[in-house]
């Protein structure tokens, strides 16, 4: 299968600014940090990382590393994370282009990761095949997202916000997908999953639920 390629831009940019100046800096006060460090620990090789937002990841990625291809759709967004990339640790070339589309080939990538993104992706089923595509057997798939929530309570909550104003307001966002389990149906071989609150506050949040772990792409035949 061949690269994607064209496709209109992908625009939030009142999101793309509250993201910048109001939601990263809380996400770094309440400790993100330390959960993007385990996120990309011990990565190595060519990685793929989507939705990287404004390149927040970057100065976490290992030495081991030898490339990041990011992919960002958002301009203003994708702007700031080249800026980021010059700093980056490793080698990191920022490319636009959609989850559900990437524009790189089959079989590309050692390890692919996704920090709060499969909750605003268009098609997350869509987005999950591509990054299956673009991993090589046994390459392995690194996330940290919020998901759907534990009780029954805030999971009707989450229903309801994610059908009205919370993905109007969020670029996209909905905060009750079951992830987890879209990974598995994937094709992707769940390997570790922590879950837990982030960050906890003293009330509930209806984005709190996060899991971090990482996933594999089998060999063909479940040859190692």
């Amino acid at each position: 299968m061949s690269p994607r390629t064209s496709r209109p831009a992908l625009r939030h940019p009142l999101f793309a600014r509250f993201y910048e100046k109001v939601a990263a800096p809380a996400l770094d006060k309440a400790g993100i940090t330390e959960h993007r460090r385990r996120l990309l620990s011990g990565l190595a090789g060519e990685v793929i990382e989507i939705g990287a937002g404004n390149g927040l990841n970057f100065a976490h990625y290992p030495p081991e590393v030898k490339r990041v291809v990011a992919v960002e759709p958002e301009p203003r967004l994708r702007a700031l994370a080249e800026q980021s990339a010059r700093t980056a640790p490793v080698p990191v070339d920022v490319v636009d282009g959609l989850a559900e589309r990437l524009p790189v080939a089959d079989g590309s990538f050692d390890a692919a990761v996704v920090c709060l993104t499969l909750c605003s992706v268009a098609d997350p089923r869509a987005a999950l095949a591509e990054l299956h595509r673009v991993l090589r057997p046994g390459g392995q798939l690194r996330f940290f997202e919020h998901v759907r929530a534990d009780s029954p309570a805030m999971r009707r909550t989450q229903r309801v916000l994610d059908a009205t104003v919370w993905p109007l307001f969020m670029g996209g966002c909905h905060t009750g997908r079951d992830t987890q389990a879209a990974i598995s149906a994937a094709g992707f071989t769940l390997a570790s999953v922590e879950r837990f609150p982030f960050p906890e506050t003293r009330l509930p949040s209806p984005a709190a639920t996060h899991i971090l772990g990482t996933a594999e792409r089998p060999h063909p035949g479940g040859r190692p």
